[in-house]
């Protein structure tokens, strides 16, 4: 009796064992393309992670040149200033190590977006929600995804990210690529950076960026004069280039809101075609309009104008991911906070950080 009792329990856990395999099998086909985008995430990661060096090692080295030693120390400076001085969150795991890139790109990103529409076509990733773009280790992927989007008619743009964030939740190495940044860029990037381990907006990515951005440029441009001095060449040439990068935000934002008005008066009447010559003869006037932003900047060099690479909604979308919000911020940070940064740090901690 015992011994057949016995049995009938081996059969059931046999039976809900098999279930649960079988279950597994069709969420893993059902969602195979995730599965295999999250391997090629989960292998680069593991590539990154056991490829690192210590930051004690890279400045022991004696085949490192003394140069980029200097901008090791100069990163764990603006580390510590953001820390210090802006109330940023200390993360031990976050640049302790450095990543040699070997002159190639780490991760790239795929932005899509609606073709007569400025809204973005988002990617859904558990626990931390929804993005506007997905990054790729693995550059095919990249570009089989990228194709699979434009079959359906998408607008797509790739570009690559400039620093390596788990959002401090793993350890997030130095990338051999931002020693070679100008001062005041690579305070932006660290400071951008580590906002994004301050302050996570779940569910709102362009609000997050828009938020990481606002406070790395502010934070850069403090740590500059706190390191350099007020009249320093390094605090004008940032200063010279943040004027440059309110107007193109100015430009750019205005030209979506152009774009997004004239996609408003399309209707069914009009052909695809029709659609897109109207769309990218506006986007060829905002683009050809960007020399105005150089007027008064003799030191900025203008980019070559090329009608066969114009950008699309995908870049529009990808900017306003960035840059949207930055006058609202700032509006925000001026109005209501008289400029006191903790106050301000501490109202978005609270408001954001539940």
């Amino acid at each position: 009796m015992l011994y057949i009792q016995k049995q009938n329990k081996n059969r059931r856990r046999r039976r809900i064992w098999t279930i649960i395999f079988l279950l597994l099998g069709i969420i893993i086909v059902w969602n195979w393309t995730f599965v295999k985008w999250g391997y090629q995430m989960a292998k680069g990661g593991l590539n990154v992670a056991f490829n690192t060096r210590t930051l004690n090692e890279v400045l022991q080295d004696k085949n490192v040149p003394d140069s980029l030693k200097q901008r090791i120390l100069l990163i764990s400076e603006i580390k510590k200033f953001g820390i210090d001085s802006l109330g940023l969150q200390d993360n031990p795991k976050v640049y302790k190590t450095l990543f040699d890139l070997k002159g190639k790109p780490l991760v790239r990103l795929l932005t899509v977006a609606e073709p007569y529409e400025l809204k973005a076509v988002p990617f859904f990733f558990p626990v931390v929600g929804s993005f506007n773009y997905k990054g790729f280790f693995d550059s095919t992927m990249l570009v089989q995804e990228e194709r699979v989007c434009k079959s359906k008619g998408y607008d797509t743009n790739m570009g690559q990210a400039g620093a390596y964030s788990t959002l401090g939740w793993l350890p997030e190495p130095i990338l051999s690529s931002m020693l070679y940044y100008q001062d005041g860029d690579l305070a932006d990037l660290i400071l951008h950076e580590m906002t994004h381990g301050t302050i996570f907006v779940k569910g709102d990515h362009e609000l997050s960026e828009n938020l990481a951005n606002f406070i790395g440029g502010y934070g850069a441009l403090r740590f500059l004069k706190a390191k350099y001095g007020v009249n320093s060449k390094q605090v004008k040439t940032y200063e010279e280039r943040d004027v440059f990068w309110v107007k193109r935000i100015k430009h750019f934002n205005r030209g979506a809101f152009k774009l997004d008005s004239l996609y408003k008066t399309f209707d069914n009447k009009l052909s695809s075609k029709e659609k897109d010559t109207l769309k990218y003869n506006l986007i060829e006037k905002i683009v050809r309009t960007r020399d105005t932003l150089f007027k008064d900047l003799p030191n900025l060099t203008k980019p070559k104008f090329d009608k066969n690479k114009l950008p699309n909604n995908a870049f529009f979308v990808g900017f306003l991911t960035y840059n949207s919000k930055q006058n609202e911020f700032e509006t925000l940070f001026d109005k209501k906070f008289k400029r006191n940064f903790p106050a301000f740090l501490s109202y978005m901690k609270n408001k954001y950080n539940q």
